[in-house]
């Protein structure tokens, strides 16, 4: 048995209220990193409200260049965890790109992401939309309204191009998830490809967050999918439309995690337990009482050392509301959640989408059996240290028994609640990858000539 499982089990035993709060934590001063996004909010809220330090932790919060910097520093260990795309612990724990066993013991959020597009697209997009009964466009929007657009800039000579934030981020995957649920072909990813290109009706790269407004306002790209505020804020500097939420293409999808090494984890079980029990108090902080701490939020976020947006960009989502095409704006209560729907546990059946994802477009080369889709989400997402430290906040008093899944094998019920309605059931990861119309399937591989097989 492992040192931090027999950690784990002592500490289990010491849950009453003479031990409440009391970890040995082993290593007190840790520097965490994050992206200027507001779904780092959790650990924003935990370093002002001081759930850091109630939980014995004295935490620096830095800002990373891009994921890459982000996940390298973690791996060396100049971080010592950080907000993370959901993609990432998985992706480099089964050696695609930067290969490390990463971790992760909580889900910081659910939703938050969306896809715009340029004010030029827009204007051959609204046409394809059919009106709602307030002569306002129809949503979910349907990715075959942008095939206008797609034929014009090919007449033109021009590829129509998109950003999205990294290669395995979920940004990546929700638009081309919501691009092949419109009859659009997003491309496959070759062995060595890091661009994904493979067949491509719309081509799709990279673009750091906080530049994808000014790189679609210079013509560099068409549209882009990313987290707040850089949505909103093409909407406040009025050079383009959000066409849709990710919530829309996926009902409470899940999105970024708290990532660690299995090395830092194993070597400071209690210390992790800590964190997570912070971040937890943060998220439910960042819910409480129907929202009302979101516009403190917004201005906490606001600050340059967080996100660096103006409050009023930042409230246009976290407190309740999106706005699509300007004037357009919509009650959206489900565009941020943090702690409600249990948004902060990490269930393997958000792990084992992702992965399914990674092998829809060749990320993962090969096809695998379904155990080791399981396997995979186990080695990584972390429920037992996630109820760990649930259980001791309650034993503290700081959170509510009715609060959390005790009873989760970490699968969640079967589900439609997507743009194109067809089922995902995390038990059965192969059977989903064949029904999906777009993807690869089977034993079919990507090569410079193609999909094979």
């Amino acid at each position: 048995m492992t040192r931090f499982a027999l950690i784990l089990m002592t500490s289990t035993a010491l849950t009453g209220p003479a031990w409440a709060g009391m970890l040995a934590i082993e290593k007190p001063d840790l520097t965490l990193g994050f992206i200027k996004l507001t779904d780092m909010a959790p650990l924003a809220i935990a370093y002002e409200k001081q759930f850091f330090e109630d939980e014995g932790l004295f935490v620096t919060l830095e800002p990373q260049a891009n994921w890459k910097v982000l996940l390298d520093r973690v791996i060396s260990g100049e971080l010592d965890g950080a907000h993370m795309l959901a993609g990432q612990p998985l992706a480099a724990t089964i050696g695609y790109g930067t290969a490390a066993h990463i971790v992760t013991p909580f889900s910081m959020d659910l939703n938050g992401n969306a896809i715009t597009v340029s004010n030029d697209v827009w204007a051959l997009m609204r046409p394809e939309i059919p009106a709602g009964p307030d002569g306002r466009p129809a949503h979910p929007i349907n990715a075959s309204a942008l095939r206008p657009a797609i034929e014009a800039q090919a007449a033109a000579g021009q590829a129509f191009e998109m950003g999205m934030v990294f290669p395995v981020s979920t940004h990546n995957y929700e638009l081309r998830y919501w691009l092949a649920a419109g009859g659009i072909h997003p491309g496959f990813y070759a062995p060595g490809d890091a661009m994904g290109q493979s067949g491509a009706e719309v081509l799709i790269s990279v673009t750091p967050p906080p530049q994808m407004p000014s790189t679609m306002e210079a013509g560099t790209i068409d549209g882009y999918s990313v987290g707040e505020p850089w949505n909103q804020q093409a909407v406040f500097k009025g050079i383009g439309v959000p066409v849709i939420t990710d919530n829309e293409i996926w009902k409470n999808n899940p999105e970024k995690v708290f990532g660690l090494t299995a090395e830092f984890a194993e070597e400071n079980p209690q210390t992790v337990l800590a964190l997570t029990k912070a971040l937890i108090r943060a998220a439910e902080w960042l819910d409480a009482d129907g929202g009302a701490n979101r516009a403190e939020a917004a201005e906490i976020l606001s600050r340059p050392e967080y996100v660096g947006a103006d409050a009023a960009v930042i409230a246009n989502s976290m407190t309740g509301h999106f706005e699509f095409e300007k004037g357009d704006l919509r009650p959206a209560p489900d565009f941020n959640i943090f702690f409600r729907e249990y948004a902060t546990y990490p269930f393997y059946s958000d792990a084992i989408w992702t992965l399914t994802q990674m092998r829809r477009w060749g990320q993962i080369a090969e096809a695998k059996p379904d155990d080791w889709f399981f396997d995979t989400a186990r080695s990584v997402y972390k429920p037992e240290i996630y109820l760990q430290a649930a259980r001791l906040l309650v034993e503290d008093g700081n959170a509510d028994e009715a609060d959390f899944p005790w009873q989760s094998d970490g699968f969640k019920p079967a589900t439609d609640a997507f743009i194109d309605g067809i089922p995902y059931d995390s038990r059965t990861p192969n059977a989903y990858l064949q029904s999906l119309p777009i993807g690869l399937k089977d034993d079919q591989t990507v090569t410079a000539a193609g999909v094979q097989g």
